[in-house]
């Protein structure tokens, strides 16, 4: 996997997020299917987020390139 901030993703000017289940995540032939699994780098002793919170800084991140000049989703 990537880190999520990596610059990998930022040269993609469309991006499917596919978010698993807290507990069991996603299916082996689901993430087979994507081009890139990626990672939330996290502090010492957090191991996980829900998915709730995993999203919300997903979309943070992938959504800060096309603001930086004010403006989103351009």
């Amino acid at each position: 996997s990537i880190p999520l901030g990596s610059p990998q993703l930022a040269q993609h000017n469309r991006l499917a997020l596919v978010f698993g289940t807290e507990g069991d995540g996603l299916a082996q032939r689901t993430i087979a299917g994507c081009d890139y699994t990626v990672r939330i780098p996290m502090k010492h002793h957090v191991d996980s987020l829900n998915v709730a919170a995993a999203s919300a800084v997903a979309f943070w991140q992938v959504g800060r390139p096309s603001c930086e000049d004010g403006e989103w989703g351009k």
